[in-house]
């Protein structure tokens, strides 16, 4: 550690006294002195170096007088009194059997936070409350002063790990930063009703804020926070959250409320509500709901880019079963439009309700697994056509698995019918579709130990996958919550090209995939793995969405991954989707990074998808100094030749204090406006943060960066 931050003193609890009672106060008092004399009044004068200890209590000093009737300890001489959670150096003091003791002009220091300060009166008790008059308080080790908390008087319990004060000042390089009348500060982590430290930023759409939350610790089992804000260009904005702890489980609910934005012209709404509630071990309830009121909020109050993609706010409540055979969830779930220019036909419908059952029943005889998936669902919109889908899908399984190697033959019969309303005249308002799946699943992997005393071990893992649908024509189904998902290799090995019930698509193909891994035997690590697949068409697939068109080609495109891991600090994660026909990439991303410890990462990343996006993303954060850290990162279109998103930062990290300053600029709705925002953050070690807290900011932006080491929290 530098010079200006030594080390902060360690203090040892006094040493026991073999007489003593897990209570001090019960303890026997020992007393140690060069001499002594009785006063007529029956007191004693201690002469010289005078100590006295009682349970974990000791104190030092000279010239003092004790009374053996009240068994009560004074001096005015210098003083030095030391127990596990406390050490104090006055000019004086008073000792009472009853564990209180008081101080005149203190220095104390309290290790277990660790922080020291003075007072010019100093009042304990045994249960470790202090009362400090006149006080100075810092959590920086002695010779630096670089904050302090300055208070008329100050209230701390140690047991409740909480610090009150009035008529407060902190000084941050002997420059005032922060006034009030009355101050709440943790000096641990326990909970505690009161005042936080202000919040403060700047951005170029909403100005100035300055916000100064508070803490309500309601019950052990509800609290609440209130941070009211004051925007320069929009006013008084006050947010709220709620979260509480029931027999069944947690919830949180938090509402955002400005109630006249003067940018906007009107009062403004974001709540949310999460609970998950467990009613026993088979049955949850699961309810996640959000609203606002207009489509701007998040352009206006989102930390980034991130904002303009929020399409929709979901609301949803989920009751589910689950034992060890079946699995069943009732559903109800609504969106909120947040991206108005959606065309109303391809907005999201509401479910009300969904009722979907999936059973497993594997040990059946002959080896067999029986599975049925099944669901009733009620599809609802203002827009287009609406009504009821059943769709139900039994299946049969013969697991064949030996060392190494497995064979799954399977065959289903998939059934999808609905009752429609709202259709055009002279559209079919029942249609259906079935038709039988066939596969065989199957792979095999082979290993091999290689290196010094076979340390590495590499598999190589082919697997197929054969498919048999027929074709049926679904175009008079609607399409109510059915896409085309990216191809990846996991796709590969679907038994339907779509994800869910509307469309079922047709296939002969076979599916080929080859996995190879490099392992660490010992302990199982992985270093590097790959994997390439492609399917094979003997029939085209000729089933398509609504607007969508099909290659006539005898192939997919051809999939890859690499990833590598554990690597001398670097981490490289690759896939691309290449089309054999074409000759050209579909799309693709590789992302590299490297991070030789927690505080210092680096990473580079480019996506891909033909004729939608083409980025470069790099991002870094890394000491420049013994103290001196630096943040920075970019994300360019290529597609726009624009920066969606950029940011720059500095941090001072000293001894008992962290600064750190971060700018940013970046497109914030969805006709490219480019906002500017500036995040301040002043750390005080042991008491609070006053600005805006970077931490989660750069943690989310930054992959792989911590402000903490591996088993710290904050």
């Amino acid at each position: 550690m530098s010079a200006d931050c030594p080390e902060p003193v360690k203090l040892q609890s006094a040493p026991v006294a073999q007489t003593a009672a897990a209570d001090d106060t019960q303890s026997d008092i020992q007393l140690e002195m060069d001499s002594f004399e009785a006063t007529r009044d029956g007191q004693w004068d201690l002469k010289g170096d005078v100590g006295i200890r009682q349970g974990h209590r000791e104190i030092k000093t000279s010239d003092a007088t004790y009374d053996p009737q009240t068994r009560k300890f004074s001096t005015r001489s210098p003083v030095t009194y030391s127990d596990p959670g406390m050490k104090v150096q006055g000019s004086g003091a008073d000792f009472d059997p009853d564990g209180s003791v008081t101080f005149e002009g203190a220095q104390f220091e309290l290790p277990a936070q660790p922080a020291r300060g003075s007072a010019a009166r100093i009042h304990a008790n045994r249960q470790g409350e202090l009362n400090l008059d006149d006080v100075r308080y810092t959590t920086c080790p002695i010779g630096n002063d670089d904050w302090i908390l300055k208070a008329s008087d100050i209230d701390i319990s140690q047991e409740a790990g909480m610090g009150t004060g009035r008529n407060v000042r902190l000084d941050f390089k002997g420059v005032p930063i922060l006034y009030t009348p009355f101050i709440s500060f943790p000096v641990s982590d326990q909970r505690k009703t009161g005042f936080l430290f202000p919040s403060f930023g700047t951005s170029s759409r909403s100005g100035t804020e300055i916000g100064a939350p508070w803490y309500w610790n309601i019950a052990p089992e509800y609290d609440a926070t209130f941070l009211p804000t004051w925007y320069s260009k929009r006013g008084a904005r006050l947010d709220t959250e709620f979260r509480y702890l029931s027999p069944f489980g947690r919830g949180t609910f938090t509402a955002d409320y400005l109630p006249d934005d003067q940018e906007f012209g009107d009062s403004r709404l974001l709540a949310h509500f999460v609970d998950q509630s467990d009613f026993s071990r088979h049955l949850r309830l699961e309810i996640d709901a959000a609203d606002v009121s207009d489509s701007r909020w998040f352009e206006d109050f989102g930390l980034g880019p991130e904002g303009t993609s929020v399409s929709y706010l979901n609301r949803a409540a989920n009751l589910i079963y689950l034992d060890d055979i079946w699995f069943a969830s009732l559903l109800a779930q609504n969106f909120q439009i947040i991206d108005t220019t959606i065309d109303d036909f391809d907005r999201p419908y509401t479910l009300l309700p969904q009722l979907a059952v999936h059973a497993h029943a594997p040990g059946q005889p002959f080896g067999l697994t029986l599975n049925f998936d099944g669901e009733i669902s009620n599809f609802l919109r203002d827009d287009g056509v609406t009504g009821l889908r059943m769709d139900i899908a039994p299946e049969i399984r013969m697991p064949l698995r030996g060392a190494g190697l497995y064979l799954e033959p399977a065959a289903s019969w998939r059934y999808t019918a609905y009752d429609l309303d709202d259709t055009a005249p002279g559209i079919d308002r029942t249609p259906h579709r079935s038709a039988p799946i066939l596969s065989v699943d199957g792979g095999v992997a082979f290993e091999k130990n290689w290196g010094p005393g076979g340390k590495r071990l590499q598999t190589f893992e082919p697997r197929f996958l054969y498919l048999y649908v027929p074709y049926r024509n679904q175009d008079a189904l609607p399409v109510f919550d059915t896409g085309a998902p990216d191809l990846n290799p996991v796709q590969l090995f679907r038994t339907n090209r779509f994800v869910g019930a509307d469309r079922l698509g047709n296939a002969n193909q076979v599916s080929i995939g080859f996995t190879s891994r490099l392992l660490d035997s010992a302990t199982g690590q992985q270093f590097i793995s790959g994997t390439v697949g492609q399917a094979i068409y003997f029939d085209p697939p000729l089933v398509t969405l609504p607007g969508e068109t099909m290659d006539d080609t005898e192939s997919s495109d051809i999939v890859a991954e690499l990833e590598l891991t554990a690597f001398e600090n670097w981490n490289v994660s690759a896939g691309i989707q290449w089309d054999p026909g074409e000759t050209r990439s579909e799309k693709g991303d590789i992302n590299l990074q490297y991070r030789p410890n927690f505080d210092r990462v680096a990473n580079l990343g480019y996506r891909f998808r033909r004729g939608n996006i083409e980025q470069v993303d790099g991002s870094v954060a890394w000491p420049v100094g013994e103290r001196w850290g630096a943040y920075a990162r970019m994300v360019y279109s290529l597609e726009d030749e624009k920066t969606l998103d950029q940011f720059a930062g500095l941090e001072y990290r000293s001894c008992c204090w962290r600064l750190r300053f971060v700018g940013r600029r970046y497109v914030s709705n969805r006709d490219g406006d480019v906002d500017t925002s500036f995040l301040v953050q002043l750390e005080l070690n042991g008491l609070s943060s006053v600005g805006v807290g970077a931490d989660a900011f750069l943690e989310r932006s930054i992959r792989g960066y911590s402000i903490n080491r591996p088993g710290e929290q904050d």
